[in-house]
């Protein structure tokens, strides 16, 4: 499946369970991996056949910037189901790295991988 990246946005956000986390914003990178079917735009050469990875950025930085999630998992799960509403995407993968969570390493990061599921057909009306 073809993947479109957002690679290293970095956000601050309200996360965390400690009373500290809960006052201050803190910085989070997320990498999202949007999976799709791209063929239709490769030859029609027109964003309204695509996914426009610019709205899903946006839409990604207002629902981070305005949550407060106690749980990474949960804000990667709001995340993925943010992706997921955007119609061609089948496939997402959101990674998010915390700094401020690490003691010594780096981040502490957690990745979350979910997919759309397909619709069921409604049964026949008797």
């Amino acid at each position: 499946m073809d993947r479109i990246f957002i690679r290293d946005l970095n956000l601050a956000a309200i996360i965390g369970t400690l009373p500290h986390e809960r006052k201050f914003r803190q910085n989070i990178t997320l990498n999202i991996e949007l999976c799709y079917d791209m063929s239709e735009p490769c030859r029609s050469d027109n964003l309204f056949d695509a996914v426009d990875y610019s709205a899903v950025e946006r839409d990604i930085i207002e629902k981070v910037e305005n949550s407060s999630f106690q749980l990474l998992e949960a804000l990667a799960q709001s995340i993925a189901d943010l992706c997921l509403s955007y119609t061609p995407v089948r496939k997402v993968k959101v990674r998010i790295d915390k700094p401020a969570a690490a003691v010594r390493a780096r981040a502490i990061a957690l990745e979350i991988e979910r997919e759309k599921t397909p619709s069921k057909p409604s049964p026949a009306a008797d």
